[in-house]
């Protein structure tokens, strides 16, 4: 019965699922302090990178082009908002491989 809606039968699913999690941790190794230190400078250059890009850019039309409003404000903001929004689609999207790598040994248990 897969939709048995017994405790018992949640807490089998549930053993079950981190069981395969630990067994699957176990041969595919754990990430290091280095792999973790590494996505985090990725985060970061996805959001630095943009914003410079955004203030060099705006600081070369400040000089060439003058105008009433500064370029380089402007563009550094729409490259700061631009890099936040690269890393948090980076970071979703991470997240979800991750959860997709879980599911199939969530939905694997068949009793």
């Amino acid at each position: 019965m897969p939709n048995d809606p017994t405790p018992s039968h949640r807490t089998a699913q549930q053993v079950d699922a981190k069981t395969e999690r630990k067994l699957r941790a176990r041969r595919d190794g754990a990430p290091g302090v280095w792999s973790g230190l590494g996505m985090m400078g990725l985060v970061g250059w996805s959001v630095v990178v943009p914003t410079l890009a955004g203030a060099a850019l705006g600081s070369w039309l400040d000089a060439h082009h003058p105008g009433a409003h500064p370029w380089s404000l402007a563009l550094l903001m729409a490259g700061l908002v631009l890099g936040c929004l690269n890393a948090w689609r980076w970071v979703a999207q991470q997240n979800r491989a991750m959860h997709e790598a879980d599911r199939p040994a969530d939905s694997s248990v068949n009793d």
